[in-house]
């Protein structure tokens, strides 16, 4: 990822990934979700969650029930 952005959530699951980006962007943080599952076998890989530095710590915390 380019610098000045911070992973702060990582699932396997597609639906808990589009619940942290709707989540986020309901506060105003852009996010970028990265998919990196395997095209051939799709329970192979996660996505992940970023977020701007200065986002981070807000971020976390509007994430950390989601990660149950």
């Amino acid at each position: 990822m380019e610098k000045g952005w911070k992973e702060v959530f990582v699932t396997a699951h597609d639906y808990k990934a589009e619940m942290a980006r709707e989540i986020l962007e309901n506060e105003g943080i852009q996010v970028v979700v990265m998919n990196q599952h395997d095209s051939a076998i799709q329970s192979i890989g996660n996505f992940y969650i970023y977020v701007a530095e200065k986002d981070e710590t807000q971020a976390t915390e509007l994430l950390k029930n989601l990660k149950l």
